[in-house]
């Protein structure tokens, strides 16, 4: 992953301590609230994106969306943080591999699947219909799930 943010740089309350993984829509980055001593997940545009009308809107409703789903196998959406150019959800830090990286070590039991920050739930008889009804928004892909390390 070609990090945009380095280890120590700021946005807005946040210190960005590690890069975490990046995908079509972002990179996500390990960060500390210093207000509140806490670490959280932040992910964040990637450059060339933001300077799309179409994109931004798109990870506007991505974070509108995550924010207003309450369950228990999706992170919690802190807020949104603009500096300057860069635009950033910040998240629930979510901690374990992806369901990518796990399937290739063999079958997982069941429930031992859990979303990280911008991710879907895994539990999808009680989260899809919700989250499915926001058409086009989501793609659940193995590399956006982790696994909780407990479950497996």
């Amino acid at each position: 992953m070609a990090a945009s943010l380095r280890y120590g740089a700021t946005l807005g309350p946040y210190e960005i301590l590690a890069p975490v993984g990046a995908g079509g829509m972002g990179e996500v980055y390990r960060a500390r609230d210093k207000q509140l001593n806490r670490e959280v997940a932040i992910k964040v545009m990637p450059p060339p994106m933001q300077a799309d009308a179409d994109s931004l809107a798109r990870f506007q409703r991505e974070a509108q969306v995550l924010a207003s789903l309450s369950h228990p196998n999706i992170a919690v959406i802190h807020g949104l943080e603009v500096a300057g150019p860069i635009r950033a959800i910040v998240m629930e830090l979510v901690e374990g591999p992806t369901l990518a990286d796990r399937l290739r070590e063999g079958a997982l039991r069941m429930g031992a699947v859990s979303p990280p920050g911008a991710a879907m739930a895994a539990n999808y008889s009680s989260t899809a219909p919700t989250i499915y009804s926001w058409p086009r928004l989501f793609r659940c892909k193995a590399d956006s799930l982790l696994v909780n390390q407990s479950l497996c």
